[in-house]
């Protein structure tokens, strides 16, 4: 089970929290993601082989369970959520105020 509000870490040194769990696992590629001053390694993996760049500040969605992350430190990573892909979740419009 992820909580929200978990700090995540992946190999390259990005980092992420949790705004909406779910039961599942976090990954990158193939290595699974870490929680921050956990004190475990990751014994020299690195980021997955489709490691794209997570940018600070944009948040990630898994479709089919609703999870999603905040990236609060940039980094190289294949962000997955039980294998699938996790998508950039693209910001709500909001009503004009005329």
């Amino acid at each position: 089970m992820i909580k929200a509000g978990t700090r995540f870490v992946t190999p390259s040194g990005a980092e992420l929290v949790v705004t909406k769990g779910g039961d599942g696992m976090l990954t990158d590629g193939e290595v699974p993601l870490q929680e921050k001053d956990s004190g475990s390694g990751f014994d020299g993996a690195s980021p997955g082989a489709d490691a794209q760049t997570i940018n600070l500040g944009r948040r990630y969605q898994a479709d089919e369970e609703g999870v999603t992350v905040l990236v609060t430190k940039a980094g190289q990573c294949d962000l997955r959520y039980n294998g699938a892909p996790m998508e950039v979740q693209q910001p709500r419009k909001l009503p004009s105020s005329d």
